[in-house]
């Protein structure tokens, strides 16, 4: 339980102003189609977070634990620092193009848009940091859906109002206080 409370957490914390948010807001203006964009998120992330667990898992097995502990805590830091840093979209991202449908240019955009995201790599080192794939990766859907889906549906009326810089520090925080944590043998 604990895997996928913390890989929920955490990966719903660092989405927020994360780049595949500000793509679910363009996704939702452009298309006005909220279903097929949940569905294609849903998709896309299961996928791309599944691969990413499945990686963290190997890494988990190859290194052994001391080695690990110092990787996983560096690596939470690093990311910790990343999140502090806002995101921007590339400018084609922001326009998906193709006969795909709604569904389909949201699943191809967004697995995209994680490939080496801070979300992704959160996923790989929360698959090495807690033996439980399944609870990993459905914890970090679960927390990707918690931030993007409420964007799909009220699209750009809220996210003017977010206070960004606060929600980057906190998530920055969450992650820092992981490495630390993970530093000093917490939570073994």
């Amino acid at each position: 339980m604990e895997a996928f409370l913390v890989s929920t957490g955490v990966v719903a914390l660092g989405e927020i102003g994360d780049k595949t948010q500000l793509l679910a807001l363009m996704l939702a203006a452009r298309f006005r189609k909220p279903l097929p964009i949940v569905l294609g998120i849903l998709v896309a992330t299961v996928v791309n977070h599944g691969l990413a667990g499945a990686l963290g898992a190997v890494v988990r097995d190859l290194l052994g634990p001391e080695v690990l502990r110092w990787v996983l805590g560096a690596s939470f830091i690093a990311v910790g620092i990343w999140a502090l840093f806002p995101d921007k979209m590339d400018e084609d991202e922001a326009r998906p193009r193709g006969d795909w449908g709604v569904f389909g240019v949201t699943v191809v955009t967004f697995f995209l848009a994680e490939i080496g995201d801070k979300t992704q790599l959160a996923t790989v080192m929360l698959a090495a940091r807690f033996d439980s794939l399944i609870a990993v990766v459905s914890g970090t859907t679960l927390g990707m859906l918690i931030a993007d889906v409420p964007a799909v549906f009220v699209g750009g009326l809220a996210a003017p109002k977010l206070p960004l810089k606060w929600i980057r520090i906190a998530a920055a925080a969450v992650f820092v206080a992981l490495g630390v944590g993970v530093l000093l043998g917490l939570g073994r």
